[in-house]
């Protein structure tokens, strides 16, 4: 994905591009032969950018969705991990051990190997070994006291939604708007601007800074839903920061 300064180029080339379109329409077709034609091409825009605002905002709401989800779920992940390592206290003191020192070695491979990788968009399976040591661990108890027992119940039970919200974060570190969305999108985009474009205005300076600014904020709904799209890539993603305070707690 891009970075911040990418996304700013492509905005200022976008409407850059946007003021040469005015520019090249004026001179093939000129502002006093379009003005018999404004009523049209004003009921052109409005169909347009009204049916444009609806499909954008609703890519723009569900990227956002997706990555609030993202980010909740790997905060949860990372709750979950924080309980097992705090639960291993009820343990055996062989098997405490053991799956405190599996926890914090889980923590370390996200934040210092899967966080890194998803970014790279790459898979984020490098903490996988230390998920089934955890496993290991945990099948291999044999509580003696009914407190231990409690709490392989609850390890057991911390461990299983661990698990689920990384498999649930390895599908979202992959998951992305299909291509003929973008195709809408950028197809919708371009069409808008091309008919404000048209309108045949008197003052044309006032009607280029018009398109500027439509095309400005055009561009920037559209690098934004890219940012967002992929919630572990890019300028804007989903932190590790939970994961750093479970390695915090642990260590504490």
């Amino acid at each position: 994905m891009l970075n911040y300064i990418e996304d700013w180029l492509v905005v200022i080339v976008t409407v850059a591009a946007s003021l040469l379109l005015i520019l090249g329409l004026n001179r093939l077709w000129p502002a006093q032969k379009r003005r018999a034609h404004n009523e049209l091409i004003g009921w052109q825009l409005t169909v347009l950018g009204t049916t444009y605002a609806v499909i954008v905002g609703f890519m723009l709401y569900t990227v956002w969705t997706n990555f609030g989800v993202a980010d909740a779920n790997a905060s949860a992940e990372a709750n979950s991990l924080v309980n097992v390592y705090q639960l291993a206290e009820g343990l055996p003191a062989a098997q405490r051990k053991d799956l405190r020192r599996a926890a914090n070695a889980y923590a370390d491979a996200v934040v210092n190997s899967e966080w890194p990788a998803m970014a790279r968009n790459e898979g984020s399976f490098l903490a996988t070994p230390q998920k089934d040591e955890m496993w290991r661990i945990l099948m291999t108890v044999k509580t003696a006291s009914p407190t231990e027992s409690t709490a392989e119940d609850h390890a057991i039970t911390e461990l299983s939604q661990m698990s689920e919200h990384r498999r649930m974060r390895e599908l979202a570190s992959g998951s992305h708007l299909p291509g003929v969305l973008w195709y809408v999108l950028l197809a919708g985009g371009f069409l808008t601007v091309v008919s404000a474009c048209m309108f045949g205005a008197e003052n044309m300076t006032l009607h280029a800074l018009q398109v500027a600014f439509f095309s400005l904020l055009i561009a920037l709904i559209l690098v934004a839903i890219a940012d967002i799209d992929q919630p572990f890539r890019g300028s804007v993603h989903v932190s590790d920061a939970a994961f750093r305070r479970a390695q915090q707690a642990m260590h504490q």
